[in-house]
């Protein structure tokens, strides 16, 4: 019997018995769907973030106090505290000693204020950067229209700002901004420039915020944060190529280490953090949300499994005279048995592509309603191959029982079979 054969009348079968077959194939289906939806849903969630985490390029990164993955203990955030805070004479200390960078800024955060213009007013949670001239090559957010605070600014302490796009629609939506006043605090500023529009799936967090001279910042919030503690400034370092980061983030560790009286024997009191630092954080978050979907799903497709078994078995009984004729004209046992196997293995599959396609839009429709429009679809390709093997292997390792017994029937006893 050739293998074409088999196939069709595998298919046949299963074309005889729809009702039987659709029922069988809701636990394929569900299992399969609910696996691609979950990893879907994580993709389109993950490249999304993946490129919002690139925020600082490919030849940036971030010097700060605090642990850029958060604290993995208390006694970890317990030293974190006693660490002293980074200042702007080590941003200085890296630019003059380190070769391989060419860009060093300054940041000075502090969050929870409201800006206004006449009678328009924003909501208060803007964010204030007290920043350096650098700060727009480090962080890959530009200015669109007016110009950037410069050196002069920062010496001078000048009360200039740099808004963001969001602000300037929501104080200016009929007037140019630029040489206005803007109100922030309670306190008067002059709008030199506004940043381009930079659009996040997770809001405005990049078009909502404004900047001033960082000596502007402390000489208006002083050295000490809302919370009591010393400010820490964070320094953005851009290596001169992309090839030399990993150089630059190791001489500017023993830079800082030498300035901050770090001895050989102990830890750095100070962190790192680049995109792909990150991208890699975000993605160790996802791995268990991963594992459980999976989880969830091989469960839901043994289920499935022993429920085709059960079909096939019936199948098997019904068919018991079919089977005695075929083999008393000749039919081997291992054709019989292919038939029966392949059955299920058809069967499987033709639930996982259904499964398949439906996890797809459920995936990305979930990100969509659930969370935001700005975020990308995704058709996580792998996972729908990976889902289909588990199908196949489902077919095999459930249909094999049946298969097996409908191989073994012995010729006359299933012609005698009513």
């Amino acid at each position: 019997m050739r293998y074409l054969d088999t196939v069709m009348m595998s298919t046949q079968a299963i074309r005889s018995n729809k009702l039987r077959s659709a029922l069988t194939l809701v636990g394929i289906v569900l299992g399969v769907a609910s696996i691609i939806a979950v990893m879907t849903a994580i993709a389109a969630i993950q490249r999304t973030i993946e490129q919002e985490m690139s925020v600082l390029g490919a030849q940036t990164f971030q010097v700060q106090k605090w642990p850029a993955g958060g604290f993995a203990s208390d006694e970890e955030q317990r030293e974190a505290f006693r660490w002293p805070p980074l200042t702007l004479s080590d941003a200085v200390a890296i630019r003059e000693q380190v070769d391989t960078v060419d860009i060093v800024g300054s940041e000075l955060w502090e969050f929870g204020f409201k800006a206004e213009y006449g009678d328009e007013a924003t909501n208060d949670n803007l964010s204030i950067v007290g920043g350096t001239p650098e700060y727009p090559q480090n962080n890959t957010h530009f200015v669109g229209t007016g110009r950037n605070i410069t050196q002069i600014d920062v010496k001078a302490g000048r009360k200039v700002v740099v808004i963001g796009f969001a602000i300037a629609q929501k104080l200016y939506p009929f007037v140019d901004p630029i040489g206005r006043d803007i109100r922030i605090d309670g306190r008067k500023y002059e709008v030199i420039g506004v940043f381009d529009e930079k659009k996040s799936a997770f809001g405005s967090q990049y078009d909502n915020y404004i900047m001033m001279p960082v000596s502007t910042f402390l000489n208006t919030y002083g050295a000490i944060d809302k919370e009591g503690f010393e400010r820490s400034v964070n320094i953005t370092v851009h290596a001169k190529t992309p090839e030399l980061i990993y150089d630059a983030i190791e001489e500017t560790r023993q830079v800082l280490r030498q300035k901050r009286g770090v001895r050989y024997n102990e830890k750095d009191n100070f962190d790192f953090f680049n995109s792909e630092s990150l991208i890699t954080e975000f993605n160790k978050v996802t791995v268990g949300v991963k594992a459980g979907a999976f989880v969830v799903g091989i469960i839901a497709l043994v289920v499935a499994g022993i429920g085709i078994m059960n079909i096939m078995l019936v199948s098997v009984t019904e068919r018991t005279k079919e089977i005695g004729v075929r083999k008393s004209i000749g039919a081997r046992p291992r054709y019989i048995l292919s038939q029966f196997l392949l059955e299920a293995v058809i069967l499987c599959n033709i639930g996982g592509v259904i499964g398949v396609a439906l996890g797809f839009g459920l995936g990305n429709v979930m990100v969509t309603a659930a969370i935001s429009d700005q975020f990308e679809s995704a058709v996580p390709m792998e996972w729908a191959i990976i889902g289909l093997v588990f199908c196949t292997a489902v077919g095999v390792g459930f249909g094999l029982l049946p298969a097996i017994k409908a191989s073994r029937l012995h010729p006359i006893d299933a012609l005698r079979y009513e």
